[in-house]
């Protein structure tokens, strides 16, 4: 209960504060929060914002879950199986510091400008924070346990079920928490670019009509969207790893 009353707290805090700004640059570049919000509500009423927030939704969540099932069980691998690490870490030193933004229209020419496209940008950059971070918790596990196991009679797929996996979970779970952000970046730039549906493209097309009360209303759709993907990943983070500190 204390904490979801701080982050009301900090909520009301951050309207205040946007309430006292755009009262004193008195500038249709800054609407004040009451505009936005019944502008917010009238969107959802009409269900003009609906279809763009569902599409985000499911692009944002479609690459993060793409990029978890494939970096998870691949860094597991390579931070527990010294051979394999040594082989694929050069290609992860080459490959990760790549901005891979870059690669959109190389990506779109080679799977269109649907869906696929987007998600898939998404998943690629978000793999290889999730894989990195898997890497490096699978790495630091004691070589001790894995022989206690080893010594009990117990067989690879049991020392990765219930050594190395349950030990890298909260690494992973600090990978996905960063990944959210890093996620909701990606969305706004893939929905800026050769598509006409999404939050992001809707943001766009506010800014270019000059529209800024739904200019503001769509960056905050877009905040909500990251919020609630915050609240959904805490959600399986109290379950599932209790022992971590909350964020």
């Amino acid at each position: 209960m204390g904490r979801k009353r701080d982050i009301f707290v900090a909520a009301l805090i951050l309207l205040i504060a946007w309430e006292c700004a755009a009262l004193l640059l008195n500038s249709m570049a800054l609407p004040q929060p009451w505009a936005v919000l019944i502008n917010f509500s009238s969107k959802l009423a009409n269900g003009s914002l609906v279809d763009d927030l569902a599409v985000s939704t499911f692009r944002a969540l479609a690459g993060i879950f793409l990029a978890l099932a494939t970096a998870v069980p691949l860094g597991l691998v390579i931070g527990s199986e010294e051979n394999i690490g040594k082989r694929v870490s050069p290609f992860i030193y080459l490959l990760y510091p790549i901005p891979h933004v870059v690669l959109l229209p190389l990506i779109i020419i080679l799977f269109s400008i649907g869906n696929f496209s987007k998600i898939f940008l998404i998943a690629l950059i978000v793999f290889f924070q999730i894989l990195v971070t898997t890497r490096d918790g699978a790495r630091n596990i004691h070589r001790n346990y894995f022989h206690s196991m080893k010594t009990l009679g117990a067989t690879r797929l049991q020392i990765y079920r219930h050594v190395i996996l349950p030990a890298t979970i909260p690494k992973i779970l600090t990978a996905m928490w960063i990944s959210v952000g890093t996620s909701m970046a990606i969305l706004f730039f893939v929905e800026s670019f050769a598509t006409t549906t999404g939050l992001g493209y809707i943001i766009m097309d506010s800014w270019g009509r000059a529209d800024y009360v739904s200019l503001y209303t769509d960056i905050s759709s877009m905040a909500l969207l990251g919020f609630l993907l915050y609240l959904l990943l805490d959600r399986i983070e109290q379950h599932i790893c209790r022992w971590v500190t909350n964020h």
